[in-house]
């Protein structure tokens, strides 16, 4: 069963829909900042399970979703690309931009 949860530490359930994570039946999970994918938890090909978490490229509000997600870390964040590249290699598939 798909699992959708909110990961944001909003005093109000109103901002809930801005930080909602997607676990799928596989334990895959997905964060979304607003509906941009910023991190994902996933097999790569070697089979390894991590937490991919790309950089910044928006705005503070977006970077406090980020630090909730990896505590902060932006020295593992990956870049655009790599993020892209990383997703391509654990689906198989490139990134779908949401509507």
């Amino acid at each position: 069963m798909v699992k959708f949860e909110n990961y944001g530490h909003y005093s109000s359930d109103n901002y809930g829909s801005h930080s909602l994570k997607f676990t799928d039946t596989k334990n895959q999970q997905f964060w979304f900042s607003y509906k941009t994918l910023i991190a994902f938890y996933a097999p790569d090909k070697s089979g390894l399970w991590s937490t991919f978490v790309r950089q910044n490229d928006w705005s503070t509000t977006t970077g406090k979703h980020l630090n909730w997600v990896d505590n902060g870390n932006k020295k593992e964040r990956l870049t655009s690309e790599q993020f892209n590249a990383k997703y391509i290699e654990c689906f198989g598939k490139e990134l779908q931009k949401v509507a």
